[in-house]
């Protein structure tokens, strides 16, 4: 949340080399992230703008590393027994907005510079970190807790 504040309050970030080694944290550090807490590209997507790429090699990028997480997270829980109905349920009402969401990024994306595309994946970033505070508030407060 705090660097989705900061790149939203400063113009952009100076690019920055990464190497292999800290390509394999990225990853390590991705992966955790994403099985701990189900946002699988928040770690590699900082990374893609850290380096200064363009969008269209930022989205080359994150695309399949989030594809890759997401299959991988959904395997797991399902192996571990944690997918129930009402998890499915809760996928299903959440499909017409995934589709939504993608719809309008498809039709945006070739329409948006650069420093457009930064603020919007920042913006998201934020968005999708605040469900870390706010999801342990909400479960407390429902009648099954």
């Amino acid at each position: 949340m705090i660097y989705s504040i900061y790149g939203l309050a400063r113009p952009v970030f100076a690019p920055v080399k990464i190497g292999t080694g800290a390509d394999i944290a990225i990853g390590i550090s991705n992966g955790m992230l994403g099985g701990l807490t189900g946002l699988g590209g928040v770690i590699s997507t900082i990374s893609c703008q850290w380096r200064g790429w363009p969008k269209d090699v930022q989205r080359a990028v994150f695309q399949p590393v989030l594809f890759v997480a997401f299959v991988v997270i959904s395997i797991t829980q399902a192996i571990a027994g944690s997918i129930t109905r009402d998890t499915l349920t809760l996928y299903a009402w959440g499909v017409p907005f995934m589709a939504a969401g993608l719809w309008s990024g498809f039709r945006l994306f070739g329409k948006i510079d650069d420093e457009t595309f930064r603020k919007t994946v920042l913006v998201l970033l934020l968005a999708g970190m605040s469900l870390i505070f706010t999801a342990p508030t909400a479960a407390a407060d429902s009648p099954n807790h």
